[in-house]
């Protein structure tokens, strides 16, 4: 049957909790996958999660730990003593060890520490918390298979054995020197069909993929996906193997800056959540907010210094908004490809030709739209000179669109800047005003007002 979280059922444990009930518990959820039990821990209070977490076995809540959110996993980890926190964190890989850690007030994460019994344990803890968590080294994992090229098969077989017990998984077998430099992998089927006494040296692939832990994560998550790594290991300037980075950590790593890019797209920066504090959510949102109304305030006096429209062309009043949506939207477009071809590697050549290419393909939608203002123009009767100004400075607002949408986000990577910070507000409250600035500077050359 399978596990369900209903509203009953965690009733029933907020119950069974209340009155210390331990062996009902464990009844219920001692043997339940890690992620039923991580649901459980998001839907109870923090003290009544910390609860079940001293009750079961670290085996469990630990990998349950992980699965939480970090602000759901905050609030269980205040509830919990650095004893009881470290007793969880000796089950973890390394990797899932540290992001946990790192979590934690400076004060806690060294009272953790100090109470972690495995001595190579902490220090490969301690180690991996002074690499930058966008980095190799901070995606890494010290838990991973390695064999000596001077092994024979037999011994090899004996150490992997041994070496296997601290591994969640096994992704592949690297072959080190001596001195543990990375110098291949082994194939399993060549472990299993070589005599007992053949040397490693003579079967293992020399060929291997590797990154320098000081590498950048998004260097990381690129390679991986283009030669469809499961996992890759890490080495330092010596080519000392350090640990290996598996899927789970890239896909994590690309799930949370997507959700930054997104966000940061939608004019919101930080790392803003739904159940943050107003005060939190007001600090994400206000700074674009004002961006957006030092942007709105400029159109206003462009469009004061055109006053004299008013009188002769009002009509023009009423396609202001028409050429300032286009505008933003033509920019948040061009800018939004961009983005996710920076994001992908997918931007090849020079700027000058992006950029052309932009302009024809400007020139066909603002064409295809201008035809359609002309048209509307027409049958509204609002005079056939009106609509083609409308027309033509649509065209030149799409062109000019397209091509800021274009410039900034490639700039802004060249200067080492998130280029998904132009596909929001940015772009929309520049293009804004740049059209309507367009926009009345066009009508005033065809209509001379």
């Amino acid at each position: 049957m399978q596990f369900e979280v209903t509203e009953d059922f965690i009733d029933h444990i907020q119950v069974l909790i209340a009155n210390e009930d331990d062996s009902a518990l464990r009844e219920i959820l001692s043997g339940e996958h890690h992620a039923d039990i991580a649901e459980v821990f998001d839907e109870i209070h923090g003290e009544e999660a910390a609860y079940l977490v001293r009750l079961l076995d670290s085996e469990q809540t630990s990998e349950a730990l992980m699965e939480l959110d970090e602000d759901v996993r905050e609030k269980l980890l205040f509830n919990l003593t650095p004893q009881e926190i470290a007793d969880e964190v000796q089950e973890m890989d390394t990797d899932d060890a540290v992001d946990m850690i790192a979590e934690l007030d400076d004060h806690i994460q060294r009272a953790v520490i100090d109470q972690i019994e495995d001595a190579e344990h902490k220090a490969d803890i301690r180690e991996m918390l002074l690499y930058d968590e966008n980095s190799a080294g901070g995606l890494m994992a010290k838990e991973l298979i390695k064999v000596k090229e001077t092994w024979t098969v037999a011994g090899c077989v004996r150490e992997m054995r041994r070496q296997a017990e601290e591994v969640t998984r096994v992704h592949s077998i690297y072959v080190v020197t001596k001195e543990d430099e990375l110098i291949g992998r082994l194939s399993l089927k060549d472990l299993l069909t070589s005599t007992a006494q053949t040397k490693i040296s003579e079967i293992y692939i020399p060929k291997v993929d590797a990154v320098n832990v000081n590498d950048p994560a998004e260097d990381v998550a690129k390679l991986m996906q283009k030669y469809d790594l499961e996992a890759i290991p890490v080495v330092d300037d010596m080519k000392k193997l350090l640990g290996r980075i598996t899927i789970d950590d890239i896909v994590d790593f690309i799930k949370d800056e997507a959700d930054k890019d997104y966000q940061m797209a939608a004019g919101i920066t930080g790392e803003a959540e739904a159940d943050d504090t107003i005060v939190e959510l007001v600090r994400a949102r206000l700074p674009w907010l004002v961006l957006g109304l030092i942007g709105s305030l400029g159109a206003v006096n462009i469009m004061q210094a055109f006053d004299g429209a008013l009188s002769s062309h009002p009509e023009l009043f009423f396609f202001t908004p028409l050429v300032a949506a286009v505008a933003g939207n033509v920019g948040v477009q061009s800018s939004a490809i961009i983005v996710q071809g920076l994001a992908n590697d997918n931007v090849k050549g020079s700027l000058f030709n992006r950029l052309l290419k932009e302009v024809g393909l400007s020139l066909l939608n603002g064409v295809a739209l201008g035809v359609l203002v002309i048209i509307f123009g027409v049958v509204f009767d609002f005079g056939i000179l009106v609509s083609i100004t409308i027309a033509a400075a649509m065209l030149s607002v799409i062109i000019v669109a397209s091509l800021v949408g274009t410039f900034v986000p490639i700039i802004l990577d060249k200067r080492g800047i998130d280029p998904a910070i132009a596909t929001g507000p940015f772009i929309t409250t520049s293009n804004d005003i740049f059209g309507i600035l367009l926009f009345f500077s066009i009508a005033k050359l065809i209509l001379g007002f």
